[in-house]
């Protein structure tokens, strides 16, 4: 599967634990990446200041469903489901 043009949900839904350039602390769980653009574009798509997990990730119906609200619905659940939402750190 291709991602949809658009979409971000993957920028919005899953905890991100490593840091990044503007986010040294990663992100949160449903809080939208700063480089994510406001059409929903990476800023850093192919840019090796990406985060290795979001370079990973591979598009798939599984956890991308029909459409983008239910991509943030399925990747918000299993955030939740693998516990893997980082404690938030203070600075």
């Amino acid at each position: 599967m291709d991602c949809r043009p658009g979409c971000g949900a993957c920028c919005i839904a899953p905890s991100i634990s490593t840091p990044m350039p503007g986010m040294p602390f990663g992100k949160l769980a449903g809080v939208r990446c700063v480089h994510l653009s406001e059409s929903n574009f990476c800023a850093l798509f192919g840019d090796e200041a990406r985060p290795a997990v979001c370079a990973a990730f591979q598009a798939d119906p599984v956890v991308c469903g029909k459409s983008r609200e239910e991509a943030i619905r399925l990747l918000g659940w299993l955030e939740q489901a693998t516990g893997s939402t980082p404690f938030p750190r203070t600075v």
